[in-house]
């Protein structure tokens, strides 16, 4: 790996292309580098990962509207999506839009965190599209999610979006771009305009992500997504794009994030290194927030510890900056203590998450954000009784660079009304790569089975899991069958029109 020094130059200075972090990135995007075996099976787990959170979420409200969209523009040599009969082809970026959405829904898929946050499984779904519409195999299909992974984990080691209020998906467009160039093999030049007009059209602000949150949150890395094929589409067509996106006087960093002052360090591979970045992330067990895997953990052992809820008086969590400041109480968000709060809310409150958790010794995608859930008084009392704050040594924890130390965990004190304390910690979730009992192939496929249970006939779901277990021998043209079809009469409609 390389550390590129990434600052900002005035225009008087002309900062050569070879310079510039979006050249660098296209650089390892164009390298044709040997693909890792770890990474490659790791690429068919998240694939599987997707399609369980994906045709669970279907029927949601942003999954309809977003599908309906999509069905409005159909094309003959397009992209599938995902439930519909894949017959049925859609313009890529269309397709990557529907897709994306139900993929994000539940938040319910793969994370990355350090010095940003990131779902890099948003990466799959516009890659997949595209490789669709393009007739790639299923090398193609692995190199280009492999770029995309690489690209958005090393940008979220490096640059902190957060602290400014933008959200994540600014690293994402850059990545899909990236992954795009990969498998489509476009040269250095294209990918680097690509990746720089993916940027220049992916910032928005965390205003998605605050307060009352909306189904925009589901709809933002899909958006993203979109734009980030319809940059692609520009840069192989001659269009350049604003540059240096990066380092410029008027550039995303100098006047949207740290300033003309600003350094930044964003590690990469070398040309032609492997990229293992994907083997850095991690998967969610529970449909919640990803600070909150192993508060889940946590709260279902403390279960088995507290033999009467009712004698709860106070529950204090000691945790990171970025848990108690973003889900915690450190967010000074009345929403996130009110029991009529959006699911998306409900899904970024530690508050809410550890006292369902705690009450249940579980932890459901549906059953446990209901209103009727929400609303049960002994619920909301715990609720009440819950403060979060930062620990110094849990924010150390949790930017610690050497992936076997960083730590997504908190230390929670429970006080009963007679006085005893009640204490458990834990670093990272059980399911976590280097938690107690990491993800391996078996628990995706059972996420799968679970989550697809009465949606998906048996043989459909038989027929996905062997195919996309045979990714890499899959020939160009054959990537339709990576998509998963549901019986028509279980696909909802939206009765409101749009302009579509």
């Amino acid at each position: 790996m390389i550390s590129h020094r990434v600052k900002v130059y005035p225009s008087k200075i002309d900062l050569p292309k070879k310079n510039q972090l979006a050249w660098k990135i296209a650089e390892i995007a164009s390298d044709n580098a040997k693909l890792d075996k770890a990474a490659i099976e790791m690429v068919i787990n998240r694939i599987i990962d997707n399609a369980s959170v994906a045709i669970a979420s279907l029927n949601r409200k942003a999954v309809i509207s977003s599908r309906e969209m999509a069905l409005k523009h159909p094309r003959k040599n397009g992209a599938n999506l995902f439930g519909i009969d894949s017959k049925l082809k859609f313009d890529c970026e269309w397709a990557a839009w529907s897709n994306g959405t139900a993929v994000r829904e539940l938040d319910f898929h793969d994370t990355f965190l350090a010095e940003d946050y990131s779902h890099p499984g948003d990466n799959i779904p516009p890659i997949l599209s595209v490789a669709q519409q393009t007739k790639k195999s299923g090398l193609d299909l692995l190199r280009g999610i492999i770029t995309g992974y690489e690209v958005q984990v090393n940008l979220v080691k490096g640059i902190c979006l957060h602290k400014h209020k933008i959200d994540h998906i600014a690293h994402l467009g850059p990545s899909v771009a990236a992954g795009l160039g990969t498998m489509l093999k476009l040269n250095t030049e294209t990918i680097y305009q690509a990746v720089q007009q993916a940027l220049h059209t992916t910032v928005s602000t965390r205003q998605s992500r605050k307060g009352e949150i909306s189904s925009w949150k589901a709809y933002a890395p899909a958006h993203a997504g979109k734009l980030a094929i319809e940059a692609v589409d520009r840069a192989m067509r001659g269009e350049g794009a604003p540059s240096p996106i990066y380092e410029g006087e008027d550039s995303v960093i100098a006047r949207i994030l740290d300033g003309k002052k600003a350094l930044y360090n964003v590690p990469l591979p070398k040309k032609k290194e492997s990229k293992k970045a994907i083997l850095e992330t991690y998967t969610k067990e529970y449909s919640a927030e990803y600070q909150s895997q192993a508060l889940i953990d946590i709260a279902k052992k403390l279960n088995k510890k507290i033999p009467n809820l009712n004698q709860i008086k106070k529950i204090d969590i000691y945790t990171s900056h970025h848990t108690h400041y973003v889900i915690g109480t450190g967010a000074n968000d009345p929403q996130k203590m009110d029991p009529n709060a959006s699911r998306e809310t409900l899904d970024h409150s530690i508050m809410y998450i550890f006292a369902v958790a705690l009450e249940d010794a579980d932890w459901h995608h549906v059953k446990s954000y209901t209103k009727q859930r929400a609303n049960r008084k002994s619920t909301i009392k715990i609720w009440k009784s819950i403060t979060t704050f930062e620990d110094k040594k849990w924010t150390k924890k949790y930017h610690d660079p050497n992936p076997k130390n960083k730590s997504f965990g908190a230390r929670v004190v429970v006080t009963l009304n007679n006085g005893k304390k009640i204490t458990e910690q834990l670093d990272r979730a059980d399911a976590h790569p280097y938690g107690a009992r990491p993800f391996k192939r078996q628990n995706y496929i059972n996420k799968f089975l679970t989550l697809t249970d009465g949606i998906l006939d048996k043989k459909e779901s038989a027929r996905f899991l062997k195919v996309v277990q045979n990714l890499k021998n899959l020939k160009a043209g054959e990537l339709n069958k990576l998509n998963i079809q549901v019986k028509r009469s279980q696909i909802k409609k939206n009765t409101k029109q749009g302009i579509f």
